[in-house]
């Protein structure tokens, strides 16, 4: 099965940033927009995982969940990826716990793969939210500028999910994903003193 761990946005904050692009959207008919309830932060992308390697990499994750505290966290500014001048992914950046999230992302990652699960070349992380997909290398530098100034309602992420991807038809190409949580940890750790 192929599956990811990441950090869902509450449907409030979903909300607010689907009513931020509706006027993007329609100048923007040649991108792939994403559908909101597919809305996600990938904290690991993990690949085809073979499902007895299920078990130590939910307790795993389990582990890892309980030494990270909840964050703070929101949606904000624009970006693509690889560059706005060639873009592949259109998307909004996050702020807030940023140096957490990423020790928290980190964490996963390497418990992933002492589960025999991930990927062994793992990049740096990035902490993003994607909204579009580019079929081919796309200029979306005026949206990237249209939309730089958005900055989303400040929200609590308490849980991590373990989630399958599903495609429709059984393959990647043309399909849109259907994610399912497979199961979910709460961040139970205390915030360091001075921290929320």
């Amino acid at each position: 099965m192929r599956l990811f761990v990441g950090l869902l946005p509450p449907p409030p904050v979903r909300d607010e940033l689907i009513l931020a692009l509706e006027a993007h959207r329609p100048r923007w008919p040649g991108l792939r927009w994403l559908d909101p309830a597919t809305w996600h932060v990938t904290l690991s992308f993990l690949g085809e995982v073979p499902e007895q390697v299920l078990p130590e990499l939910r307790t795993r994750l389990a582990d890892a969940a309980a030494h990270h505290a909840p964050m703070t966290l929101s949606l904000t500014g624009a970006g693509a990826f690889p560059s706005a001048g060639a873009a592949r992914v259109f998307l909004t950046g996050l702020g807030g716990d940023r140096p957490e999230l990423a020790r928290l992302a980190d964490h996963v990652g390497t418990e992933a793969l002492g589960a025999g699960a991930g990927q062994t070349d793992r990049r740096r992380f990035t902490p993003h939210l994607s909204l579009a997909r580019c079929r081919v290398d796309t200029d979306v530098s005026p949206l990237v500028e249209a939309f730089g100034a958005f900055s989303g309602t400040v929200w609590e992420a308490g849980t991590v999910h373990l989630v399958r991807s599903n495609f429709g038809g059984g393959t990647r190409d043309g399909a849109e994903a259907r994610y399912e949580t497979v199961e979910e940890w709460p961040l139970t750790a205390r915030a360091p003193r001075g921290q929320s």
